[in-house]
């Protein structure tokens, strides 16, 4: 593994956000939609609630961090589609720079994404609803690195699905994070899901992280067997991603599919 090949990778996903404004939506206009959002939804139905609790730094606090997962998983997938939808792939295959070094690259970068997207919602979330990122306190670090874990794995795995099916499955990219979205209970605790979709939901490693993160909004102390098996999860998440991947890699140099994207 060479640094400066991931480096050399990373640059160049920089330069394409640098000079391509509208990428900066990912982590800038979208981020800052979200707030407004989900912080006046939550206003909204505290203010007609008779209950004394309000729901809105759940709401807040919850796209926050769906987020770090989304910045994530977007920018590894995307990173891949660059190469696609610029007809470069065919010369990315011919380079030294080998498929560990690239995802390592683009994962990288996707870290910088991720701190600029949570600037940008840190800011909004105190500027409009006056809600602190701070008061997560230094659990967010597990819940984050949970996160950023499931979300490689999806970006990841979404490369594979690319790579077997050709750009036409290069939605399930952004469709992936709402399915995420949907059952790792961003908002809710799962048992608000319904019954048949529950155990599903329970597997994800994403959801011990958002069932950590509003244990810790109710004043709780951080639970470690939430943090555990989501970071066990996360690492296995990761494993299947990448196994998948290299097998649909090599079908896809078997069968000679890189004709697709040149």
């Amino acid at each position: 593994m060479s640094w400066h090949r991931i480096r050399v990778v990373m640059r160049r996903h920089a330069y394409v956000l640098w000079r391509a404004p509208h990428r900066w939506f990912d982590i800038g206009f979208w981020p800052l939609m979200d707030i407004i959002l989900w912080g006046s939804l939550g206003t909204y139905v505290a203010r007609n609630s008779t209950s004394a609790t309000s729901g809105t730094p759940y709401l807040i606090a919850g796209i926050m961090m769906f987020h770090i997962l989304f910045q994530s998983q977007i920018a590894v997938g995307t990173g891949f589609l660059e190469e696609t939808w610029s007809r470069n792939l065919l010369n990315v295959l011919t380079t030294p720079v080998t498929e560990f070094e690239y995802l390592a690259g683009t994962a990288a970068f996707g870290l910088f994404k991720v701190l600029f997207a949570l600037a940008t919602l840190s800011i909004t979330a105190f500027g409009f609803f006056r809600f602190e990122l701070s008061s997560i306190g230094w659990s967010i670090l597990p819940i984050a690195l949970i996160l950023t874990i499931v979300g490689w794995s999806a970006g990841i795995a979404n490369i594979g699905i690319v790579l077997r099916f050709g750009q036409g499955a290069e939605i399930l990219i952004w469709g992936s994070n709402f399915i995420l979205m949907a059952f790792s209970g961003v908002f809710n605790p799962v048992d608000a899901l319904p019954g048949a979709l529950q155990p599903i939901a329970r597997i994800l490693p994403s959801t011990h992280a958002f069932n950590a993160l509003r244990a810790v909004l109710n004043g709780n102390p951080l639970p470690g067997h939430e943090i555990a098996l989501g970071v066990i999860g996360a690492f296995v998440m990761l494993l299947a991603g990448f196994a998948f991947t290299a097998r649909m890699l090599h079908v896809f140099r078997r069968r000679g599919f890189v004709t697709r994207f040149s």
